[in-house]
C-alpha cells in the first residue's frame, strides 16, 4: 500500500469532518469538498514543515510557516 493510500484511508476512517461544508451530507459533492479541504490542510502542513526544516531563525523562515498555518485557520473560522 502506497503512502498516499495510507493518508487517505486514515482520513476517511477519521471522525474529522468539517462544521462547514454547505453541501448536503453524504452527497457526492459532500465527499468532494471535505476531501479537497483535508488535502489543502495536509498540503499547507507540509509547506509549513518544510519552511522550518529549510530555514534559520532570524531568515524570516519560522515567521513563513506560521504564516502558512494562520492562513488555514482564517479561512476555516
Amino acid at each position: 500500500m502506497s503512502g498516499l493510500t495510507k493518508q487517505f484511508n486514515k482520513w476517511w476512517d477519521s471522525d474529522e469532518l468539517l462544521d462547514d461544508n454547505p453541501y448536503e451530507l453524504e452527497s457526492a459533492l459532500f465527499w468532494a469538498w471535505e476531501g479537497w479541504q483535508a488535502g489543502v490542510k495536509r498540503e499547507r502542513e507540509a509547506c509549513a514543515k518544510l519552511c522550518e526544516q529549510m530555514g534559520v531563525e532570524g531568515y524570516g523562515t519560522l515567521f513563513i510557516a506560521a504564516a502558512i498555518r494562520a492562513r488555514g485557520q482564517q479561512e476555516n473560522g
